[in-house]
């Protein structure tokens, strides 16, 4: 499939944010994996080539030379055409420069270059190096020294995706070292910044606090805290940021926790998707469907509040409910799609791995669609299993034609008996057969136990709370 000269898009010479441009990059390489299950042709070869991942590698390539720093940490901004500007400024906040491990493996993963991964790493190597001596990092920092110049400490605005990425990364890639690093700044960050399920901003060298306030953005913490199986602590946190929700309708860009209000001209609500994103990710890992109440009250909020004419407008001020005329790009890119996701429990993006198809590649046969998608930080879904499809070192070569063999035996073998349920299944969608779709029919396989290294167990979400008393009220 080739595209028309007229739909290609253009990087003309314009200077774009840095942390702006890989989600870009991510759309075009989750709509390149998507491309077939959306009934669009492909090309020979398919996922390791194809027109949107010739775009997502060309625009890839216009963000390198923001990596040429002698930290390897990035510069926020780059011209697309000339790369960084002589008068850029070196100060980069901590998620600009750690959020690329996502979109970057990926690339590399699917184009055998691996200069894009390298780079990310580099920049998490950065910043893990330039961390305090008590383990915390602050929001922005100078990038060609590695001085910290705001040296609040939270998981918030400014530093939220770096931790994001940090295990998310860890999942797609099966990189323990990854998640050894996030369990490392979990530990840190529970010791300073936690108090009463809350999570606080200190000071990164002292440990002491400097702003007791919650952001909305820091909504996405129980959700995180779900991929790693914190399931405990995940919904009493979540608990907190939903009595929030419920004081105002929506969550305030600030709000003092001492106080139990909105701070002074911070209390707009631009719909932001975090509170539904981490509602999705923890009906997923419970099956509780107080979450799907949840979801409900948001959607009818949202409906009573920001519903306008063309659109759903941003909220100005939670106290009076006026609004602004501006609906921001990311409530159809994520919180409606969380919204659907959360009620849509057929999705195939939820696959639990009992369906799949299989793909031939330059490289051999690989399996694709069976579950596990991760997204990245604006909600685009990317298949694990494609990062598979591409690889030209032996191991992994190896590894997915054992696989693969194992698939093929199994159509043999099978004699129709039931199997117990892959632990990392979520309790709602365990199932006893697994079925492989391909162009030639269904194939069968048995269900391997093998442990993997990264699970989320499924825990009853109501018995985590009942000692909190009831949470979530029907208001009809």
């Amino acid at each position: 499939m080739s595209m028309h000269p007229s739909l290609r898009p253009t990087f003309e010479a314009v200077t774009w944010c840095v942390l702006l441009l890989s989600p870009v990059v991510g759309g075009l390489l989750s709509a390149h994996l998507l491309s077939r299950e959306g009934g669009i042709a492909v090309e020979p070869g398919w996922p390791c080539v194809g027109p949107l991942l010739r775009l997502a590698e060309e625009a890839a390539r216009k963000l390198l030379p923001a990596f040429q720093t002698p930290t390897g940490m990035p510069f926020g901004t780059v011209n697309l055409m000339n790369g960084v500007n002589p008068s850029e400024t070196p100060v980069t906040c901590t998620a600009g420069i750690g959020t690329f491990i996502l979109e970057f493996a990926t690339l590399s993963r699917l184009t055998g270059d691996p200069v894009f991964e390298e780079v990310a790493r580099k920049a998490l190597d950065g910043l893990w190096n330039s961390r305090s001596d008590i383990g915390l990092v602050g929001n922005h920092i100078d990038v060609l020294t590695s001085k910290w110049v705001a040296q609040d400490a939270g998981i918030g605005a400014g530093v939220d995706s770096y931790f994001e990425y940090l295990v998310k990364g860890a999942i797609l890639l099966q990189d323990e070292g990854l998640m050894s690093t996030f369990l490392d700044y979990e530990k840190v960050i529970t010791n300073y910044s936690k108090f009463d399920d809350w999570y606080v901003w200190v000071q990164m060298y002292k440990g002491t606090v400097s702003m007791p306030v919650f952001q909305s953005l820091e909504a996405f913490w129980p959700g995180l805290q779900s991929l790693i199986g914190d399931i405990n602590n995940a919904v009493k946190t979540f608990h907190n940021y939903y009595q929030v929700w419920k004081q105002y309708g929506g969550l305030p860009e600030f709000y003092s926790i001492p106080q139990g209000s909105t701070v002074d001209k911070r209390e707009g609500y631009p719909l932001r998707p975090e509170l539904v994103e981490s509602a999705m990710y923890l009906y997923r890992a419970t099956g509780d469907p107080t979450f799907l109440e949840l979801g409900r009250d948001v959607v009818e909020a949202i409906e009573k509040i920001s519903r306008v004419d063309c659109g759903y407008a941003t909220v100005r001020d939670l106290r009076d409910h006026k609004l602004d005329n501006r609906m921001e790009s990311f409530f159809l890119a994520e919180t409606v799609k969380y919204l659907y996701l959360l009620f849509d429990p057929d999705n195939f993006l939820h696959n639990d791995g009992s369906s799949f198809h299989t793909v031939t590649t330059p490289y051999g046969e690989c399996v694709l669609g069976a579950g596990g998608y991760l997204f990245n930080t604006e909600a685009h879904p990317i298949d694990p299993a494609a990062l598979h499809c591409c690889s030209q070192r032996r191991q992994e070569r190896w590894e997915v034609e054992a696989l693969m063999q194992e698939f093929h035996s199994a159509r043999y073998e099978r004699t129709g008996s039931h199997h117990a349920s892959s632990p990392v299944q979520s309790s709602q969608h365990g199932k006893s057969k697994r079925t492989a779709q391909n162009g030639d029919g269904a194939k069968k396989r048995r269900n391997k136990k093998g442990g993997c290294v990264l699970s989320c167990p499924s825990q009853p979400f109501s018995s985590k709370l009942a000692v909190l008393g009831q949470v979530f009220t029907d208001s009809s």
